[in-house]
């Protein structure tokens, strides 16, 4: 399966320690060799890397990896190819324009022959998970206004996840820079850092961090991933269909919906 990293801060912080671990996994200490990409919110810009190469031995991913690039929301993607060739074009996080900002979209899933309903929207590249984008990106700018309140993006985003889940698995991460929504069918989980704050240690690679050392009384910082990064915190893990919407670090609205109970059985799980 694929997976999801993403980042919600109440202050520019960089992602350089969750972003090594995540890297491990794509041909190292895991499966996901067939791309991954990155991108970065800075106002209302988004600064994006994209490679199709495994992120354990890309050099751009190195690069990255030492860059401190400070955002208050980023998301993150590591693929394992199931729909769709592996190409420039079929690496996540996908990007599209809506009301004058950048929507950042990402997915860990696979939806079986999923058709894009009629939309100015339409993919670049041949995976299902970038017509599941086009299609949300269609809906919304369709039954939604341009000033819609994050509280009201959500309801109509959790009512399309949660179709989405109904015609196979669906995990993702959404943003526009202002907020991050997350929803999961089957895994992800997530871990708030405020003070006091302490060490941690990946768990996928020999790197520990002192974050009272790197951080102010007044930061809080969240990380949402598939999998716990750090071997020595307690994360919270998701329950199928649990949503949240992030913003500045802190859950701002929260829910949960019914999603098909045999999401974990399903063969390939999560492979987009």
């Amino acid at each position: 399966m694929c997976e999801l990293l993403g980042m919600s801060a109440n202050t520019p912080t960089d992602l350089c320690f969750s972003f090594t671990g995540l890297t491990r996994r794509g041909g190292d200490t895991g499966p996901h060799k067939d791309g991954w990409g990155v991108a970065f919110y800075e106002g209302k810009g988004v600064r994006t890397f994209h490679d199709p190469e495994p992120s354990a031995t890309s050099p751009i991913a190195e690069f990255v990896s030492q860059l401190p690039i400070k955002s208050k929301t980023a998301i993150c993607h590591i693929r394992q190819a199931n729909v769709g060739t592996i190409n420039l074009s079929n690496t996540h996080p996908f990007t599209r324009e809506l009301w004058g900002r950048y929507w950042v979209f990402a997915h860990n899933g696979q939806i079986p022959h999923f058709v894009r309903r009629v939309g100015m929207y339409e993919a670049v590249g041949d995976t299902d998970s970038e017509e599941i984008f086009c299609d949300l990106m269609n809906q919304l700018r369709q039954n939604l206004p341009r000033d819609a309140m994050p509280e009201q993006l959500a309801r109509t985003l959790v009512s399309l996840a949660e179709d989405y889940a109904q015609q196979g698995v669906f995990n993702c991460l959404l943003s526009n820079g202002d907020w991050l929504f997350t929803f999961c069918t089957t895994k992800m989980a997530s871990i708030t850092r405020r003070a006091p704050f302490g060490p941690a240690q990946l768990a996928d690679a020999d790197v520990t961090v002192d974050f009272a050392a790197e951080t102010t009384p007044n930061d809080v910082v969240s990380v949402i991933a598939t999998e716990p990064l750090t071997a020595d915190e307690d994360w919270d893990v998701y329950e199928q269909g649990e949503w949240k919407l992030w913003q500045l670090g802190e859950v701002i609205v929260a829910g949960k919906v019914e999603v098909p109970g045999n999401s974990h059985d399903r063969t390939p799980e999560s492979m987009s």
